[in-house]
């Protein structure tokens, strides 16, 4: 049994112990640890159906609501607003632990199921396809005064794997998640464009058609789903992260660390990731043209293949947990609900009814995510095989967390969508419950704190508020008064807490050379991700200053370091950096996947370059495991002979010669081709894997290359009973197209059901309108 496992078994046994006295019907459903306690703050109808939420400088809970959710699948007499949904201002003003008033800040025809909202100061910034708007409010009345475009573009309108939540980052910048009901077309205001696409595609009335491929102005392809950030004026758009099938939130800590959790194919694949800047998340293969059931391999798993993590270039999935719908993130930074919860990462789960727990762990460059806890639940044993459709009886089930907040006082709020059931794009409840639960440490009590954003200290303490709003508002007014904050910025730096030294290594990097004077020894730091933050916020700041630094790389300095200096070294010249990067190259110890992923992601445009430097004149026979892994992971053209004679070398083990073999399947190449056409002629293991690269690249990225090639028919298997139902299906002149895409998917996913399809292709027998 995975400790992982053991750790939530035993956890759930502590909070069975623990479940709150009948007499409370909405109390009692939910289980939380025995050192916490949980209240029912809010429900319906002082608001409907919420999808997000965020908590003001006052302590109010601002939600959106989605009533207007997929009414086109839901016709059947549910609640519905024909002025478009609103956003939702709820507060607790007498102080007795429940929310008492609801108002209703805006109600808009553009706010059509928004997913997402943060609250600065007096902006409000919903997330809702195509838009992210920017409503202000000038006078505090509670109402907008104005109301801003501030990106559009985004696909999926009402639609789950739509625009998600934005968060103002420790650096001052906006970041925004997406999912991939693309495609995605947003330019930002100084007119740089995205453009993201895949084969994604499910019908709604607004959809328009989702293609693969597409390249965006700096001239790269992004896949899928996408994290993007942003300035606050809308300019100097970039992406984070793409390749997601569903992240619904992205959490960015203190450090600057990004964290989301994704949702799986119908495959028990959820997980939980710590995203690296410019990864590959790995959901299709790397332009969107196919889905992880055409690519998987022999022999993968499921989980395995539909996060590709066999393929170079892409992100390690982090904890993949199994079935679910995964949407909001929370990482708590403070100690208000206990010193033991500082630093626990939250990740909602719709449908596990459940809110996991985890404490990320430094492993190598990256993170563990191998503590998973079962936080707080509805069900009193892990969900683990729910069955969205099948629980309308069972009212234990109906808690629905669609986010999680931290109060101004430390307090932790939870949303509760309350539906019979989560997911097939609908819903059916048709009354538009909710529920907010606040969850607060057990006998301590809680005081609202009075905000102060017209002194310095004031803006201090709210830098280190819980609520993460509160304390980007106090960093943004702090920003404005420039270095005259310096010293009493640099009184943090001692603080016991590393999340509040690191919001104070952010600030102090922008204000010039006395603040980065303060920040430059914090880069040797003994807590690693106080210096990681120290790095980042200098490159944020002052990015010519990274190569006055490089004093502070040595083959000593942590993994989680050194990854990050590859990273953002990436950008500058190559000329100059060249002597880093052999720096950073040496000190992959052959088994870390982040450090090698980095790597990865910085030098793939100058792999040849790197090659020839690099390894050109070593012995391909005697490269080690940390080269020949960097080697798979860049695969460059200039390794193809040195690659080539590593498989054909009797000298070195079989796993070696199938790496080799397995580097060169991702080299589109003439030499790569013939060398595997040579290599099938032949017998054994090399020869049967070389034969099914042939197969499985005919139809993608070697097509051009072997258009006078055909796989060997003697050698396909006999199509199981199964198969031959979809290949039958596939052959019916008289079925509908929608029969003939079930019967292509069904095939497709497995090896032999797509050996079957290649067959068909070779024989002319597969129509044009499915090759796609």
């Amino acid at each position: 049994m995975k400790t992982n496992q053991v750790i939530s078994i035993l956890y759930f046994f502590t909070l069975l112990s623990c479940r709150p006295e009948p007499g409370n019907e909405e109390v009692s459903l939910l289980f939380v640890p025995e050192d916490l306690e949980v209240s029912l703050w809010a429900s319906s109808p002082l608001f409907h159906n919420p999808t997000n939420m965020d908590v003001d400088a006052r302590g109010r809970v601002w939600l959106t609501e989605a009533v207007n959710y997929r009414d086109f699948r839901n016709a059947d007499g549910h609640l519905v607003r024909k002025a478009g949904d609103r956003v939702v201002i709820l507060e607790d003003q007498d102080g007795d632990g429940k929310a008492d008033t609801s108002q209703v800040f805006v109600q808009d025809e553009d706010l059509r199921s928004p997913l997402g909202i943060a609250v600065v100061g007096n902006q409000v910034v919903v997330s809702c396809s195509p838009n992210v708007i920017v409503y202000t409010d000038t006078d505090g009345d509670d109402l907008p005064d104005s109301k801003e475009v501030l990106l559009t573009g985004f696909g999926g309108k009402d639609h789950d794997h739509g625009l998600h939540a934005g968060q103002l980052g420790p650096d001052g910048k906006w970041y925004f998640i997406t999912g991939n009901a693309g495609p995605h077309r947003v330019a930002d205001k100084a007119g740089w464009t995205l453009r993201s696409g895949s084969v994604y595609n499910e019908y709604t009335p607004y959809s328009t058609e989702n293609l693969p491929a597409q390249v965006s102005d700096d001239g790269k392809v992004y896949t899928g789903g996408l994290v993007v950030r942003v300035n606050p004026d809308g300019t100097g758009m970039e992406v984070m992260a793409h390749n997601f099938r569903n992240a619904y939130e992205v959490f960015v800590d203190s450090y600057g660390n990004m964290w989301q959790s994704d949702n799986d194919d119908q495959t028990a694949s959820c997980r939980t990731t710590w995203l690296m800047e410019g990864s590959n998340a790995g959901f299709f293969s790397k332009k969107g043209d196919r889905t992880w059931q055409a690519d998987r391999r022999p022999g993968q798993t499921i989980a395995e293949a539909h996060w590709h993590q066999h393929d170079p270039g892409v992100l390690p999935s982090g904890d993949v947990y199994g079935a679910g719908s995964p949407t909001g993130m929370l990482r708590i930074e403070g100690d208000e609900l206990g010193e033991e919860y500082r630093g626990l990462l939250l990740t909602a789960d719709a449908g596990r009814n459940i809110i996991f727990g985890y404490h990320p762990r430094l492993e190598g460059s990256g993170y563990s995510l191998d503590t998973r806890q079962n936080f707080i639940a509805s069900v009193d044993r892990d969900n683990e095989g729910y069955i969205w459709h099948q629980v309308e009886a069972d009212t234990s089930k109906w808690f629905r967390p669609s986010d999680a907040s931290l109060g101004t006082d430390g307090s932790l709020f939870v949303a509760d969508w309350y539906d019979p059931i989560v997911g097939g794009h609908q819903m059916r409840d048709k009354e538009g419950q909710g529920k907010i639960y606040r969850i607060t440490k057990r006998g301590r009590k809680y005081t609202r704190p009075t905000v102060d954003f017209n002194t310095v200290s004031g803006l201090l303490t709210a830098l280190c508020s819980p609520a993460v709003h509160v304390r980007a508002r106090a960093a943004q007014l702090l920003r404005q008064r420039g270095s005259a904050v310096i010293s009493e910025l640099e009184s943090l730096l001692d603080h016991d807490n590393p999340f509040y030294r690191a919001r104070a290594i952010w600030l102090l990097a922008e204000m010039g050379a006395p603040g980065l004077e303060k920040v430059r020894p914090l880069l040797r730091d003994e807590n690693p991700e106080v210096a990681l933050a120290s790095l980042r916020a200098m490159a944020a700041a002052a990015p010519e200053s990274l190569l006055d630094e490089t004093g502070a790389l040595s083959a000593e300095t942590h993994p989680l370091l050194r990854r990050e200096w590859a990273l953002l070294l990436r950008n500058m010249d190559y000329q100059k950096t060249a002597s880093l990067y052999t720096t950073l190259i040496e000190g992959f110890d052959g088994t870390d996947p982040w450090y090698r992923n980095a790597l990865g992601i910085a030098l793939d445009e100058r792999a040849d370059e790197v090659f020839v430097r690099e390894w050109e004149d070593t012995d391909p026979l005697g490269w080690n495991p940390a080269q020949a892994a960097l080697i798979w992971e860049l695969h460059p053209e200039a390794a193809i002979p040195a690659l080539i004679r590593r498989v054909q070398s009797d000298s070195l083990r079989p796993e070696e010669r199938m790496r080799a073999l397995e580097t060169l399947a991702f080299i589109p190449h003439k030499e790569v081709v013939q060398t595997f056409l040579k290599l099938a002629e032949g017998k054994g293991i090399l020869a049967d894997q070389a034969g099914w690269w042939l197969q499985f690249r005919k139809y993608n990225e070697w097509q051009a290359l072997l258009q006078d090639w055909e796989p060997p028919l003697d050698n396909l298997p006999t199509p199981q009973p199964e198969l031959l139902v979809f290949l039958n299906q596939l052959k019916d002149s008289l079925g509908t197209a929608e029969k003939q895409r079930e019967a292509l998917n069904g095939l497709a996913e497995s090896p032999d059901g797509r050996l079957q399809l290649a067959l068909l292709a070779v024989k002319g027998d597969l129509a044009d309108s499915l090759k796609r």
